[in-house]
């Protein structure tokens, strides 16, 4: 007699729900934390020449061809430090836990942080261990340093600045952490084109540290790249695990062709701090919102009634986030990626409205 599904389907993965992604259409985007503008005309144009001449009949280069030279020397990589690429930061997240899946090995994590990283240790069969933050969404470094002397993670992973909260960790807490991790440190800059520092400085030079990154945030979440930066030992072993064409040609030309005109992504991520700042001082004007600290492109909220704004929200032709629910440290919380100044000020007259 042959199998069903649900019999064949492994009971953690059949317990579970596939990752949401809310239909945008006829709505402000600003659920994803993407790039809000497009391409200038004059790129777009230069851009579909550079498409056009493209093999797309052939495999691409397995390796990324120049494309890791040409990240190494845009995003001031060490020397010392390889580079490995993937089909967005999430296959690296991925590749690490399928490396590390070794019977009993452990990955932690900290809570409420990227859900992918506790997603990836129940798909690859590690055993996941949170660490919740403060209620503030800082770093509590003595449970996290207890956490790693009890559990002896393989792999530790750390958002930073931190999605979904916002606020950016203490550089000398990650440090501590670096230094009592049995294993693999993996910080995860997502959103570094926000933040005031990185940790990439030392990649290549911390034995047990990775640092990962995305274009997507930048301004290119439709290519799908990320890549991770660290010691050779490391980025061989990840390596293996790589499916051998797991980057295509087009995201490969893309790419290339976008560090070209690095300048014209670094200043719309300028000009979205600034829109931060000048969103989180219109959230300021609300008795009942509290807003975040935030050094990525998107401010998290807390409300009386998160599931009642988030529908006030929608009925305005809004599409943010909705986090209550997900995570007890999340209890009424939303939100809000940083757009432009228009659809910023569409989301303040969306509070206006509510709060009158």
């Amino acid at each position: 007699m042959k199998k069903s599904v649900r019999q064949l389907v492994r009971d953690e993965i059949a317990a579970i729900s596939a990752y949401p992604v809310a239909s945008a259409d006829g709505y402000i985007k600003l659920d994803a934390m993407e790039n809000p503008w497009p391409l200038p005309v004059e790129l777009r144009q230069e851009l579909a020449r550079t498409l056009a001449d493209v093999a797309v009949n052939r495999y691409p280069d397995p390796s990324g061809g120049t494309l890791k030279a040409q990240l190494k020397q845009a995003f001031s990589i060490p020397e010392p430090a390889d580079v490995l690429l993937g089909n967005g930061s999430d296959e690296l997240i991925t590749l690490v836990a399928q490396t590390l899946a070794r019977p009993g090995a452990k990955l932690l994590a900290l809570e409420p942080s990227f859900v992918m990283y506790k997603m990836n240790a129940l798909f690859s069969g590690l055993d996941y261990i949170g660490v919740p933050l403060r209620s503030d969404f800082s770093l509590d470094l003595p449970a996290t340093l207890a956490a790693i002397a009890e559990h002896q993670p393989a792999v530790v992973f750390v958002s930073y600045p931190n999605n979904p909260t916002g606020p950016r960790f203490a550089r000398a807490g990650v440090e501590a952490i670096c230094e009592a991790a049995p294993g693999l440190v993996v910080v995860d800059e997502a959103y570094q084109a926000f933040a005031s520092d990185s940790f990439m400085n030392l990649a290549g030079l911390r034995d047990n540290l990775i640092v990962m990154r995305t274009l997507s945030k930048l301004g290119l979440a439709g290519i799908r790249l990320g890549y991770a930066a660290g010691p050779a030992a490391w980025i061989r072993e990840l390596d293996k695990v790589r499916p051998p064409y797991n980057i295509n040609v087009l995201t490969q030309a893309a790419a290339r062709f976008s560090l070209r005109y690095l300048e014209v992504f670094n200043r719309q991520a300028a000009e979205l701090c600034e829109e931060r700042g000048r969103l989180a001082a219109g959230l300021a004007r609300y008795a009942a919102v509290e807003a975040f600290p935030s050094e990525a492109n998107f401010i998290t909220i807390r409300v009386p009634d998160a599931p009642a704004l988030y529908q006030h929200f929608k009925a305005s032709g809004i599409l943010i986030k909705q986090l209550h629910g997900s995570h007890p440290l999340l209890e009424r919380c939303l939100r809000l990626t940083v757009g432009t100044p228009q659809e910023n000020d569409a989301m303040l007259a969306a509070l206006d409205a509510y709060f009158a």
